[in-house]
């Protein structure tokens, strides 16, 4: 399996924030451990690749 782009770019932005944020919930103990899934939205951000939208046939970018 290729990493082929999926994401546009406000799609991992979104992703980016969002992950930031409960990573840093978590270290704060706000939300508890469930907050370090935000590891996975940044991980995603990061490789711009997202293997549920791959498994769902799924694509957020226009030219890919």
């Amino acid at each position: 399996m290729t990493l082929t782009r999926n994401l546009a770019q406000w799609d991992r932005i979104v992703r980016f924030v969002l992950g930031a944020l409960l990573v840093v919930l978590a270290l704060t103990g706000t939300v508890g451990i469930w907050g370090y899934l935000g590891l996975v939205l940044l991980g995603t951000a990061f490789l711009n690749f997202c293997p549920l939208y791959r498994i769902i046939g799924f694509k957020t970018c226009t030219d890919c």
